[in-house]
């Protein structure tokens, strides 16, 4: 049982950023998965007067306020528009609606869950988390450094012109994922992203030129998906690239050779998505 002995309802952020410096302290977001946990708390911190609960965007970018939610994502007319949907997607089983009410982006995003659905899709985009006293850091730098005290402001996705796709399987229909797959196909290079490995979700760049470690055959099949003329054959190939260059493991949902099997199945499903011909049929 979760339990704390004082609660602020901070008025700045440096306010919350100096009673988050203490290891007693707890920021909420939701509160969802916080109050999971078997703890007792000194402080809770609320960030809900700060205005951070707001998706804007610009002709350049998506900015995700840290205390918008998830259900905001799943009904936001410009980022689904902009991600064919993919956004959607990718929070649309989570649990159910009144979860998707409460739970943030933030809280999804700086927890670097594993098995978190909202981190795997925006790790496969031009994405960037704003830290209070940390600044603009990439996600994918994010992703890999050690949780500290810092609080994430809100997240940010830079535009261009590309095609997206989000894939999971469930055991069942609001549990989390066995495993999740997010790709993104802009100017010459494919953006895939898997999570849920059970570990935290990992990028993998394969580009249509030969500047990465990929064979010259998955940069040819990889140039296909790009140009929107991608075969099966072509979405096979990358997905067997990929599954052998993530690393999966087991728990209860599911072994390492099981998941390395469905990474193979759900990037070739996503990759014909997003630039295959099969697209045309969406």
């Amino acid at each position: 049982m979760f339990t704390c002995k004082e609660y602020r309802k901070v008025k700045t952020l440096e306010e919350a950023w100096e009673l988050n410096q203490k290891r007693s302290n707890q920021l909420i977001g939701g509160m969802l998965w916080v109050k999971m946990g078997q703890r007792s708390v000194q402080t809770v911190i609320d960030l809900s007067d700060l205005g951070l609960d707001q998706i804007e965007e610009t002709e350049e970018e998506f900015s995700i306020g840290c205390m918008a939610t998830l259900r905001q994502l799943e009904l936001h007319e410009g980022l689904n528009v902009y991600t064919q949907g993919a956004v959607r997607e990718s929070v649309r089983h989570i649990v159910g609606v009144q979860f998707r009410n409460l739970a943030t982006v933030g809280g999804s995003i700086f927890g670097r869950f594993g098995f978190s659905d909202v981190l795997t899709m925006f790790l496969a985009m031009d994405t960037y988390v704003e830290l209070y006293k940390g600044g603009v850091v990439p996600l994918a730098r994010f992703v890999e450094m050690k949780r500290d005290r810092d609080i994430l402001v809100r997240v940010i996705v830079k535009k261009g012109n590309g095609r997206f796709a989000y894939q999971s399987m469930r055991n069942t229909k609001t549990d989390f994922p066995v495993l999740a797959v997010a790709v993104s196909a802009a100017g010459d290079r494919l953006r895939i992203s898997v999570g849920a490995r059970p570990a935290r979700a990992m990028l993998l760049t394969v580009s249509s030129e030969k500047i990465c470690d990929a064979a010259a055959e998955v940069c040819r099949a990889a140039g296909q998906i790009l140009s929107g003329e991608g075969t099966e054959d072509d979405a096979v190939l990358i997905g067997a690239y990929v599954s052998q260059s993530v690393p999966t493991g087991s728990n209860l949902r599911g072994s390492a050779q099981y998941r390395s099997h469905l990474v193979q199945v759900l990037v070739k499903r996503a990759c014909l998505e997003t630039g295959g011909k099969a697209a045309e049929q969406r």
